[in-house]
């Protein structure tokens, strides 16, 4: 997987957020983060747990994960560095819930833009 620049890669940044990130939880997501400097673009790093499944299943969660972000990307304010990670109940759930409870999640934090269009998956 290239790296884009928008992916958290490194254990320290993992680290500084589980360690200093404030914490949001919805009803599939749970969300930490970080706001930083406005100059840099908003970055995001998903976790789902060995506890949550077998590979198959982890991969398919951060699959999903990264699709929401995707989406939901060119709203969020610069500067802001996320963890989003998946409740086990999430794992069975679809991925257009998913991303609606993300980005419910990203609206009560104060992290989207005024002019973010909703929760239309299309």
């Amino acid at each position: 997987m290239p790296d884009d620049g928008l992916t958290i890669r490194k254990g320290w940044e993992f680290d500084l957020i589980f360690r200093t990130g404030l914490r949001v939880q919805g009803e599939l997501v749970r969300l930490l983060f970080l706001r930083k400097t406005e100059t840099e673009a908003a970055r995001a790093g998903y976790a789902v747990g060995k506890r949550q499944g077998k590979a198959h299943v982890r991969n398919r969660g951060k699959r999903v994960l990264r699709e929401a972000f995707r989406r939901l990307h060119p709203w969020v304010y610069p500067g802001v560095t996320v963890v989003v990670s998946l409740k086990d109940r999430a794992l069975l759930s679809k991925a257009q819930e998913i991303y609606r409870d993300m980005a419910r999640v990203f609206l009560r934090s104060g992290l989207l833009k005024p002019d973010w269009p909703g929760c239309e998956w299309r």
